[in-house]
């Protein structure tokens, strides 16, 4: 099925042409640098901030929090250069499934991308779920009395059926997407503002409330405490992954997608540092409320009316983690059906505002339909493992590609290959390797369905696939 030219499960999408896509197969090119920092930063603070900050703190690391935050970063800030680097070569929608097919070959590639559909579909239900949660508090404090059947997931509560508020945001993302990049983009670059500028608020009210003896013992868990924080928080810091999804609607993707990944990686870490640091001093680490860390320690300090403010800001402010994964997921699906992989059906676009209006309903519904029938609990067990997997794949691809093809032009050059990759490589296996036995068994399950999808449909499908015939003439 393969050999040394790349045929078969090995042939590979060409890097030389593949920034020219079919005529009218194209997305519309609207998003600017700060648009796409913007959606970067949706999804690296989001529930990073409102909520992860305080469990690790209570649960796992003190006030040595903030050195879990930093190592999170660290390891990210590794898997992010590598991110920038395709970015500036390979500037098309598809994230780490298009740069896996383009290096490692289209078996790869395809893995990738199926494993991204469903994490990305997943993490979009795991966030609707939380806000639902933020909702349901902020109306029950208006006095409002809603019915029990709407309110949760089947087992979740008395007398709850389904989780109505998280499948109406789904489809409401869905609509939003489907409005076109350049609108979408604006309204999640409003939100985003919004986020942070809630969070500097909160950050100099908290820092007139800080009493340094919270910060003592700094390491009350032990170092080793503040290392497994960093693998929770680690999940709070990887956004520009979403992002990255969206290159082919960036107005001049080869620098501002670079320049993107490392302002808004720059940005979060900052906003990170601040909030542990005022967050433990406000309140000890023992005592924050690990559903609403802010809300409870803002109350806790005399400021009631800010935590409430706070409590709505963050429902605005997740919701910028929703918008980052499903336009992620929609542009993967785009990409692959595009390269014959999958229905071409799905990489129709709409007519004025050439967007995948398709798939975007698509993932939508499904993302819906999780949110509403399953728990949180079992919807997270979707997600973590494989954008892991994608994190470890363009690392080992940046390696690869400097080898094969130290010719090409770069417009960002990730520093001190391999040592950088194989920093992102290593944390990346490390965080593998915490994950539970179900998390494994829906991820081998899912890539089994892949093998079988890909074994049918994809290989004879793919677009290549007649210049592989060809090529064996």
């Amino acid at each position: 099925m393969i050999d040394a030219n790349g045929r078969g499960v090995l042939r590979r999408k060409p890097v030389d042409d593949i920034d020219d896509p079919p005529q009218g197969a194209g997305l519309k090119r609207v998003m600017g640098t700060w648009q796409l920092t913007a959606l970067s930063l949706g999804g690296l603070v989001g529930a990073g901030v409102f909520s992860l900050s305080g469990v690790v703190a209570n649960e796992l690391a003190g006030p040595g929090v903030l050195l879990s935050f930093l190592i999170a970063v660290l390891a990210s800030a590794a898997a992010a250069l590598c991110y920038a680097e395709f970015t500036s070569m390979i500037p098309k929608a598809g994230s780490a499934y298009t740069y896996a097919y383009a290096v490692l070959g289209e078996l790869a590639g395809w893995l990738i991308g199926w494993d991204l559909l469903l994490e990305y579909t997943a993490i979009v239900a795991v966030v609707a779920i939380g806000v639902s949660g933020y909702l349901s508090y902020l109306v029950g404090q208006l006095g409002l009395d809603l019915p029990a059947w709407m309110l949760g997931a089947p087992g979740t509560g008395d007398g709850h059926v389904v989780d109505l508020f998280a499948m109406v945001l789904c489809l409401l993302l869905a609509w939003l997407l489907n409005r076109g990049a350049k609108s979408s983009a604006r309204v999640e670059t409003a939100l985003v503002v919004m986020k942070i500028v809630l969070v500097l608020v909160v950050v100099v009210a908290g820092a007139f409330h800080i009493n340094a003896g919270n910060y003592t013992p700094f390491l009350p868990y032990g170092l080793g405490g503040a290392i497994t924080g960093a693998a929770t928080a680690f999940f709070a810091v990887y956004g520009y992954d979403a992002m990255s999804a969206a290159a082919e609607e960036s107005a001049d993707a080869r620098r501002a997608m670079p320049r993107a990944i490392i302002y808004s990686l720059g940005i979060a870490t900052v906003i990170y540092v601040l909030v542990c640091v005022v967050l433990l001093g406000m309140q000890h680490y023992s005592e924050i409320d690990v559903r609403s860390p802010f809300s409870g320690a803002l109350a806790a300090v005399g400021l009631p009316g800010l935590a409430l403010i706070v409590a709505i800001g963050a429902v605005f402010g997740i919701v910028t983690s929703m918008f980052a994964n499903m336009l992620a997921v929609t542009r993967v699906w785009f990409a692959m059906s595009r390269d014959g992989l999958l229905p071409a059906w799905f990489a129709k676009t709409h007519e004025v505002r050439k967007v995948p209006h398709r798939v975007t309903w698509v993932v939508g519904v499904v993302s819906a339909l999780i949110a509403g029938l399953l728990p949180i609990r079992e919807a997270a067990e979707l997600t973590n493992i494989g954008i892991l997997v994608a994190f470890i794949v363009v690392a080992v691809s940046v390696v690869v590609l400097r080898r094969q093809r130290p010719e090409l032009e770069r417009g960002f050059r990730c520093a001190w290959v391999p040592v950088v990759p194989g920093i992102g490589v290593v944390f990346s296996l490390w965080l593998i390797s915490q994950l539970d036995w179900v998390t494994w068994a829906r991820f081998v399950g899912w890539m089994a369905v892949g093998l079988l999808v890909y074994a049918f449909y994809g290989y004879r499908r793919s677009a290549l696939a007649d210049k592989s015939v060809a090529g064996m003439r």
